[in-house]
């Protein structure tokens, strides 16, 4: 520490603050010291000299370091301040320090005064530096949770604003098409093309939707009737096309009270179904998916089980990625599985897929039972 210091010295004996600056420029300090022996040219050498080290003696006749570190504090002193005095007691020493003080130097050893201010300047500096930096961290996440809450917002009223509108063009669609007295064979093709070009776009902002719900909201642990959560996905489902020709075969085993998400179950379930209908094989006339749920104390256990068209083993790897659509079938954004995995990783559980073409494709999924 060789810098250009401004010392004020709360000092009443010349021959002692000459002896202190002998000692600071044989080191090699490069300073400037103002000397004052009062209250107010002290209070007056704080506001004008503006210093970065104080160094006080203790027993001043009308004032001490006590209140001199005192005004330090109040006065809002972010320098160093060092106790240089004849002699203290040990327990006089300690609560200075307590009180603020960074050090304290005897006169009887000054050779310690360099050390003990730049190692005084070096500990402030660094306290400054992790100030600033808990200071700008902390403007950082106050912006992040800004920005979070607005894009959540952007979000919500995005899928609203779209997703309502939607339903009414698919509903005028509809009745254009029911209220055709000779429907033209073209006019009907437009027709189904355009409903299809809907149902992607809806299905589109559900998965966006989905997926920042998962990202941005925290874990939300009830207990759970996990078989009516199954079940309350197959009656929002029962109207996707082909979910009549499924069967469909569903156990829970173990009486275990279960603790998780709801809401992020239904994401799983949800998709895991809707991918098990859309992907079947139509050439198979007994299509199925089994689902078997296994609940212990400590751990829910779910397998969905399919004999759908599979997965060919080079896109296996791929299918959890975010966009990645394995099958021109697929209605979203190639959002639905990579949103499983981010939900279920989000209950601190793990997910893993066999699957084979033409034969079809298993998930299993382990989450904790969260909470007992």
């Amino acid at each position: 520490m060789r810098q250009s210091l401004r010392i004020l010295m709360l000092e009443d004996v010349k021959e002692d603050v000459e002896l202190i600056e002998r000692v600071l420029k044989r080191d090699g300090f490069d300073f400037i010291t103002k000397q004052v022996d009062t209250k107010d040219e002290f209070e007056m050498g704080m506001r004008i000299f503006n210093p970065d080290v104080v160094l006080s003696d203790h027993g001043l006749p009308q004032f001490n370091s006590t209140e001199a570190l005192k005004f330090c504090k109040e006065f809002g002193y972010t320098g160093t301040f060092i106790l240089v005095t004849g002699s203290v007691s040990e327990e006089f020493a300690v609560t200075c320090l307590k009180q603020g003080a960074d050090d304290y130097v005897l006169k009887s050893n000054l050779s310690r005064l360099p050390s003990s201010i730049s190692n005084s300047l070096a500990k402030r500096d660094t306290e400054k530096k992790r100030l600033e930096a808990e200071m700008a961290l902390r403007e950082q996440n106050d912006e992040l949770i800004k920005i979070n809450k607005e894009l959540d917002s952007f979000v919500y009223s995005v899928s609203h604003n779209l997703r309502a509108p939607l339903m009414s063009v698919l509903g005028l669609l509809n009745l254009a098409r029911n209220e055709g007295h000779d429907p033209d064979e073209h006019f009907s093709g437009y027709f189904k093309m355009m409903e299809q070009s809907i149902h992607k776009l809806d299905e589109t902002l559900k998965e966006i939707l989905e997926y920042s719900r998962n990202a941005r909201n925290e874990v939300s642990l009830t207990k759970i009737d996990i078989k009516g959560v199954v079940e309350e996905s197959m009656e929002r489902l029962k109207y996707l096309d082909g979910y009549s020709t499924l069967t469909k075969n569903f156990v829970v085993v173990g009486d275990e009270p279960v603790y998780s998400d709801e809401y992020r179950l239904s994401v799983i379930f949800n998709n895991l179904l809707s991918n098990s209908i859309k992907y079947r094989d139509p050439n198979r006339t007994d299509s199925f998916i089994n689902i078997h749920i296994e609940i212990s104390a400590n751990e829910i256990k779910i397998d969905f089980i399919d004999n759908g068209i599979g997965i060919k083993d080079e896109l296996l790897p791929k299918i959890f990625n975010m966009f990645f659509r394995a099958s021109t079938r697929s209605e979203g954004a190639g959002l639905g599985l990579y949103i499983v995995k981010e939900t279920v990783e989000k209950l601190k559980g793990s997910i893993e897929v066999k699957s084979t073409v033409d034969v079809g494709t298993s998930f299993s999924i382990r989450i904790p039972n969260l909470e007992r």
